[in-house]
């Protein structure tokens, strides 16, 4: 386990997920999962705050950790771990400052350049991708792959969890890479048994 208390970190899309997504959320955290990012694009405050309660309250029942896709407000008003920052979100040093202690900041981030400056600023970890296509991130780029990756992770001393057409059979390539960790959304929220999907993953970390 890492210093983060995690490797497998599920972000959400209601799009993809065949069941209500706090059912399927909490079916995984029944099979470990143990850090959650809320990231809705689609949904107003009141709304996505709704969803941040109703997964903290899950989270906390299963010892797990929830963040918040670049709403810093929602995640402090949810009393979530903490929050995920994008380009668009306020600075990493800004959000230090608004959160408690303990609040996460992880930085997601496309180049070199943007995981110096987010482990200057003080992130917490770095979230680096797109690594393989996948329809989710083609908006960012094309995949950058494994080179880029282990270019990344061995110039910043922050844990990197690589993101990006993600499967359990590519975990191996993506550790040995160097990265700590690893971001998913459709193969756990789209496989027809979410907590199945999420054991093999966990599986695959366990023995990288």
């Amino acid at each position: 386990m890492d210093e983060l208390g995690f490797t497998l970190y599920l972000v959400t899309d209601r799009a993809v997920a065949r069941r209500p997504l706090v059912d399927v959320v909490d079916e995984c955290l029944g099979a470990g999962l143990s850090a959650v990012q809320l990231r809705e694009k689609d949904l107003g405050a009141a709304d996505l705050l709704a969803l941040a309660q109703t997964l903290r309250d899950a989270t906390r029942r299963r010892g797990a950790r929830l963040l918040v896709n670049d709403r810093a407000d929602v995640a402090l008003t949810a009393g979530a771990d903490g929050v995920q920052r994008t380009h668009a979100s306020l600075p990493v040093a800004a959000l230090r400052r608004i959160g408690p202690g303990s609040f996460l900041i992880g930085a997601s981030v496309h180049s070199l350049d943007g995981a110096r400056q987010a482990e200057a600023e003080g992130a917490d970890f770095i979230v680096f991708g797109p690594v393989y296509d996948t329809p989710s991130k083609r908006p960012f780029g094309p995949p950058q792959g494994l080179d880029a990756l282990a270019r990344i992770a061995a110039a910043v001393a922050k844990p990197v969890i690589a993101v990006g057409g993600i499967t359990p059979e590519r975990v191996g390539p993506v550790m040995g890479a160097g990265a700590r960790g690893v971001a998913v959304i459709s193969a756990i929220l789209g496989a027809e048994r979410p907590s199945d999907a999420t054991k093999a993953f966990l599986d695959r970390l366990g023995r990288a």
